[in-house]
């Protein structure tokens, strides 16, 4: 264990312990292999919307229904849309968010998000946009969905460092999982230079990239 690995630990056992269907779904997570966000990384992203208020979020990737969940719960006044195209993920996160009695305040749309900009666009404008699905194509996620982000709103993008193959402090095993790394450095690069943005990585969870919509400049 590496000493960034050491902290994150030391962090999350200060963090409160989740109970009942949180805990429920953690446990699920673990057991399918369901990648569903740091627990760090997710507590520092809902800090900051704490303090954003968002009214109206958007997510890239429901899984079994947590990050959404947490995200509802944390944020009372919130509503949140939340894209999968997996079936039987769907199936879950609907059944575990009417158990939670979220389901009036989230709302799954079944497809690629690759595909549902449009289906989405009925749904918007958004105040957050959260990105954690496939690795590989945030930037077309980026470029199709941040058009629905207010000015002023936040856009959160998980995994940016991606187990520490981003910025090389591990090499990767596998040589299918090179080309992602390789879009995941050119994401982090066109965002920290798109001007449009306020744009900070920081190193907590897998990576978190907040960026802040600026207004335009109508003068």
């Amino acid at each position: 264990m590496n000493d960034q690995e050491k902290t994150e630990h030391y962090i999350e056992a200060l963090l409160p312990e989740r109970t009942g269907i949180l805990s429920e779904m953690e446990s699920l997570a673990r057991e399918e292999r369901v990648p569903i966000m740091e627990q760090t990384g997710l507590e520092a992203m809902l800090l900051m919307m704490s303090l954003h208020k968002p009214k109206q979020i958007l997510e890239i990737g429901t899984a079994i229904g947590y990050s959404s969940l947490r995200m509802a719960d944390r944020l009372k006044d919130s509503t949140v849309v939340t894209i999968e195209r997996d079936a039987d993920r769907i199936r879950q996160a609907r059944a575990f968010h009417e158990r939670a009695n979220a389901q009036d305040r989230i709302t799954i749309i079944e497809g690629d998000a690759l595909e549902t900009a449009d289906q989405v666009s009925q749904l918007g404008p958004f105040d957050a946009l959260f990105i954690d699905a496939a690795k590989g194509q945030y930037e077309r996620f980026f470029e199709l969905y941040e058009p629905m982000v207010n000015e002023g709103g936040v856009i959160f993008s998980d995994n940016i460092l991606f187990k520490g193959l981003v910025p090389g402090t591990r090499t990767p095993e596998k040589k299918r999982m090179e080309q992602m790394v390789k879009r995941l450095q050119q994401y982090n690069e066109a965002r920290m230079a798109d001007g449009r943005f306020q744009s900070m990585i920081y190193p907590i969870g897998d990576g978190l990239m907040v960026s802040i919509k600026e207004p335009r400049n109508n003068g």
